[in-house]
């Protein structure tokens, strides 16, 4: 008996040393990346291009009761349209006026309703569909409340049209003037994982996530894509059977799609739920599918693109070392007077705290005070009831963002 007792008690060690382990690779993860993407400025990662090419455009902007917070995103993409090009607005399931409101700023407007067939996804491949009797070389994507900075279309295009792969723009979520902590709060934990992350990623790998908006693709990519699939994070998963198939998503740091966070801090804790629940089912889904593909054909982007997914929303992540890696260690060490599990429990604490100073210090000190930093813990602890919602009721469809008027 007591050597059945001494062989249970080891293999519970084992199995929190084992599931610390796990608990652990998103932290060096995070720190990796972090290390490699340094500061933006100092390295940009574009690299060098060849000399600009023709390029016919087509962008698409789905979007579902927008209204008047369509049009500065419509005029802020008219300005770059050069001759050849086109600007669609996909009014989706509208019951407003965006379709009449943009037609009347120039744009070419398709509407589309469907009774059960909702979301993004199907917005965009009406809009392939509508272009397929005259497609353009590259297809673009920007969401209707978002802008691109000057010159960043040509840019975006270019890079596709050279590489024949897609391409993603630095997207940001900014915190408006007069944003309360927790807005500045989100807005840093979008920026680690919209610039510190995808650019690791493609010093590491030339490879990042597409984020849904501010991205390109190649026609003969956009033609056959399947984007129709209801999937919460169709961009996400897009972008990771691109890779699979030995065309990863290249990183344009120079050029920036952006756009702000809502003012009322429930409004935008809802916003940002959908988004956390779209990347925990994708990390879900896709992890085993990208290992699995290195496995058969071992490739840098698809391992740098699993050393990025496989890091939760930074808040989760947080809790989850801050409470099971101590929890795991202790038990670890009560069961067996082992101490592998505490120490690794210490190690990923250590690598995470650095992974986030470091990620503040190159890139958000704009964003945070040092002081306000500090805070994290508190902000972790707002955003649980955000991870027990997608356990109890996940996230899916086309819900618009709450804007005042």
């Amino acid at each position: 008996m007591e050597l059945l007792l001494t062989a249970a008690l080891t293999l519970a060690g084992l199995l929190a040393s084992g599931a610390a382990i796990l608990l652990a690779i998103p932290a060096f993860s995070l720190l990796l990346l972090t290390l490699a993407a340094g500061r933006l400025k100092e390295h940009p990662p574009t690299g060098q291009v060849g000399q600009a090419v023709p390029v016919r455009v087509a962008i698409l902007v789905p979007a579902h009761n927008e209204s008047i917070h369509v049009l500065p995103t419509l005029r802020c993409l008219q300005a770059q349209l050069q001759a050849g090009d086109r600007l669609l607005l996909i009014a989706d399931n509208c019951s407003d006026d965006t379709a009449a409101l943009a037609r009347a700023s120039g744009a070419e407007v398709l509407e589309r309703q469907h009774a059960s067939l909702r979301g993004k996804g199907y917005a965009l491949a009406f809009g392939v569909d509508a272009l397929r009797s005259a497609a353009p070389d590259v297809l673009i994507v920007v969401d209707a409340d978002c802008t691109v900075s000057e010159g960043g279309i040509q840019a975006l295009a270019q890079r596709c049209m050279q590489t024949q792969c897609p391409v993603q723009m630095l997207d940001l979520m900014l915190a408006p003037a007069g944003s309360g902590l927790r807005t500045r709060m989100l807005a840093f934990a979008w920026l680690v994982k919209n610039q510190v992350r995808p650019l690791g990623s493609y010093r590491l790998g030339r490879a990042c996530h597409l984020m849904g908006t501010g991205m390109a693709l190649p026609w003969d990519l956009a033609a056959t894509a399947r984007l129709a699939s209801g999937h919460i994070a169709e961009d996400m998963k897009l972008g990771v059977d691109l890779a699979i198939a030995g065309r990863p998503t290249q990183f344009l740091a120079d050029a920036q799609v952006s756009s702000e966070f809502p003012l009322d801090a429930a409004v935008a804790r809802t916003q940002k739920a959908r988004w956390e629940h779209g990347h925990l089912q994708t990390l879900i889904e896709e992890l085993p599918r990208l290992l699995g593909a290195f496995v058969r054909r071992p490739r840098v982007a698809t391992l740098a693109l699993a050393l990025d997914l496989v890091i939760p929303p930074l808040a989760l992540y947080f809790l989850s070392v801050a409470v099971s890696l101590p929890l795991l260690g202790a038990g670890s060490y009560f069961a067996t007077g082992l101490l592998p599990a505490l120490w690794i429990a210490l190690t990923a604490a250590v690598a995470l705290f650095f992974a986030i100073t470091l990620a503040w210090l190159h890139h958000a000190r704009h964003v945070l005070s040092l002081r306000e930093l500090l805070s994290v813990p508190l902000y972790a602890a707002w955003k649980l009831p955000v991870y027990v919602a997608y356990f109890l009721n996940r996230k899916s469809g086309w819900t618009r963002t709450a804007r005042k008027v």
